[in-house]
């Protein structure tokens, strides 16, 4: 990860769910694509490693961009249960 970018998250406030909002509906669907949810997520939560997407989500940011430039809609999204997620220090 970026070291700039780890200083800003780090001052993010997260309250991390054992269960992922973010779910691939099929993963070999990842292999075979551009991938850009890597390149355009800003808190690069998704990262590619041995052939497979891993999916960092309790870094996510909840702005939704994987799930709008995922070229094959393999992404299920959703926002974290109440209680969880990233809390904004003004919203």
């Amino acid at each position: 990860m970026n070291e700039g970018l780890a200083d800003r998250l780090f001052l993010l406030k997260y309250a991390i769910d054992d269960d992922s909002h973010l779910v691939l509906r099929d993963p070999t669907k990842c292999a075979d694509c551009q991938r850009p949810c890597i390149n355009r997520c800003p808190a690069e939560v998704y990262s590619w490693e041995e052939d497979k997407l891993q999916i960092a989500y309790e870094n996510c940011l909840e702005c939704g961009v994987c799930k709008i430039v995922c070229e094959k809609d393999n992404l299920e999204w959703r926002y974290p249960r109440g209680g969880f997620g990233v809390f904004y220090k003004f919203g």
